[in-house]
């Protein structure tokens, strides 16, 4: 992407205002409270490696704390509760209880919810349709409230224009509580930045870590492969996306969201075995000397061959391994030699 699209005063003004968003660098997740642990695991023997050129390191500082001891003294029950026996439960209870269950799960904040990605959606297009489930507020650069977006309603995007407004170079828009956008007819969690440049427009969606791993690994692979090769396919995504956050593709957004990154498709490639290979490898990716390394990935080995002299991961081929009793480390360590994985891990202190 040429960097000369964002030449225009406005957009220039809007960033030099807020340089952290030019190279977001290392400085942002020791401010989010994150540190780095090491993860060690024996793989066992190597199936066709292959040499793997790391990137350059970037270092996390890791975390010193210790955990404290449990107390062994066991909490005496609460007067007037009974304890639950589930194995009691109709057919109909356990079925609530299973999506009560999974509502609290999908809910809860992993180490990747408070990473946040500027995914380029729409790169330099002549028009786009934004939309919001629940309504939207449109502000500037500056917070400025310029516009209200009704729920349900599809507004055209041209440059300088949303529907029948005229809007700034670079404008914010936002869903109500509970609500998501819309590109086109796909949702998207998060919010979106809309710059105009030369009669052309960019959509940015800003999304946590987490939920755009998800929809990622659901857009690579089937959600329904083993849940080995799909952690294995998570962590290898998460690898990749670090790489571009912390070395962006342009100043307007860190990657974008086609092949030639890897494939982010907001909301409608989530699924729920996929969003459990992201959160049970939260903050997981492959390291090189401490570093992150850019873990590239393609179908089968005979892509990863031509595209990338060998260096990467085979999807079909971490599958293969996965279902021959290989854990997600072992499949890691195969296409990656010289390599570990290793975690960012939110401070609380």
């Amino acid at each position: 992407m040429d960097i000369k699209l964002m030449a225009g005063q406005h957009i220039l003004k809007w960033f030099q205002q807020r340089p952290w968003l030019l190279l977001p660098l290392l400085g942002v997740i020791p401010l989010a409270g994150l540190a780095l642990n090491q993860l060690t695991e024996q793989p066992k023997p190597q199936v066709s490696p292959v040499v793997l050129s790391p990137i350059a390191s970037v270092p996390i500082p890791a975390s010193s704390k210790s955990p404290q001891p449990k107390s062994s003294t066991s909490p005496k029950p609460t007067a007037g509760l009974i304890p639950v026996n589930p194995a009691t439960f109709t057919k109909e209870q356990s079925a609530i209880n299973a999506q009560a269950k999974a509502a609290f799960a999908a809910s809860t904040a992993t180490v990747d919810s408070f990473i946040e990605m500027h995914v380029g959606i729409a790169i330099g297009v002549s028009s786009a349709s934004i939309g919001s489930s629940t309504g939207a507020d449109m502000t500037d650069e500056k917070g400025r409230s310029l516009h209200s977006l009704a729920a349900g309603a599809a507004y055209p995007a041209q440059a300088g224009t949303l529907g029948a407004w005229q809007i700034p170079a670079l404008v914010w828009v936002e869903p109500a509580a509970g609500g998501v956008l819309y590109l086109g007819d796909k949702p998207y969690r998060g919010k979106f930045l809309l710059a105009s440049q030369q009669g052309r427009i960019w959509v940015v969606n800003y999304i946590d870590l987490r939920h755009y791993l998800s929809s990622v690994v659901g857009s690579e692979v089937s959600p329904n492969w083993h849940m080995n090769a799909l952690k294995a396919q998570a962590v290898a995504a998460r690898s990749y996306a670090l790489t571009y956050y912390f070395k962006p593709a342009n100043a307007l957004y860190q990657m974008g969201a086609d092949e030639y990154y890897q494939v982010y498709s907001g909301i409608s490639r989530e699924a729920d075995r996929t969003q459990q290979a992201v959160d049970a490898t939260a903050g997981e990716f492959v390291s090189y000397r401490g570093g992150i390394v850019e873990s590239l990935y393609a179908a089968s080995d005979d892509i990863v061959a031509e595209a990338f002299q060998g260096k990467g991961m085979s999807q079909l081929g971490a599958l293969n391994l996965a279902e021959h009793g290989y854990s997600y480390h072992q499949i890691l360590a195969n296409y990656y030699p010289k390599t570990g994985v290793a975690r960012i891990e939110q401070d609380h202190e």
